[in-house]
């Protein structure tokens, strides 16, 4: 069975910029110790990606903060994060969940067993988004989150979305 792990947003953004937080910096160094356990073909990312444009989106009007605005600083993937996804599929998404990454995904678990784990930010918008997008697509597929490699908007909401996850049938590692 082939192990995918799926690098949720691990943008300078979410990290210690427009939208940063502790928790984000805190989980930076564990992720990277995870990709290091996969191999380089099986790591999957994905980028949230905003135009010029974005106080006059929908989630705009709902959290008016420009923050990963495509080419800009904050968009970039954290440095040493960036260095271990070279060849790695990257994803830029307009939102929260990627359906392509679902799509995509869904495609190749019809051709291979394959498993799924993800990682990144933020445990309570992306990652719960694309890990139920999966789940929808995938119903069959074993899906996984890393607990001590996400970081949510707060601890709590970081709770309740792996509380989420866990009532839809997607494993939590690493719970404290």
């Amino acid at each position: 069975m082939r192990k995918i792990l799926i690098v949720i947003d691990m943008q300078n953004d979410f990290i210690d910029a427009a939208l940063g937080t502790k928790e984000a910096v805190s989980i930076v160094d564990a992720v990277r110790e995870k990709i290091l356990t996969y191999p380089a073909q099986d790591v999957i990312a994905t980028m949230d990606t905003h135009g010029e444009d974005y106080l006059k989106t929908q989630e705009g009007k709902y959290l008016p903060v420009p923050h990963c605005i495509k080419g800009s600083d904050g968009w970039q993937i954290r440095p040493e994060i960036a260095r271990l996804l070279t060849g790695a599929k990257i994803y830029e998404k307009p939102a929260f969940g990627s359906t392509a990454l679902a799509a995509d995904l869904k495609a190749l678990s019809e051709k291979e067993e394959i498993e799924l784990e993800l990682v990144g930010l933020c445990t309570d918008i992306c990652v719960v988004s694309n890990a139920l997008l999966l789940k929808a697509a995938m119903p069959e597929v074993k899906i996984s989150v890393d607990a001590a490699c996400c970081a949510g908007v707060t601890p709590d909401r970081h709770l309740a979305a792996l509380e989420t996850m866990r009532s839809c049938q997607i494993q939590v590692l690493n719970a404290e």
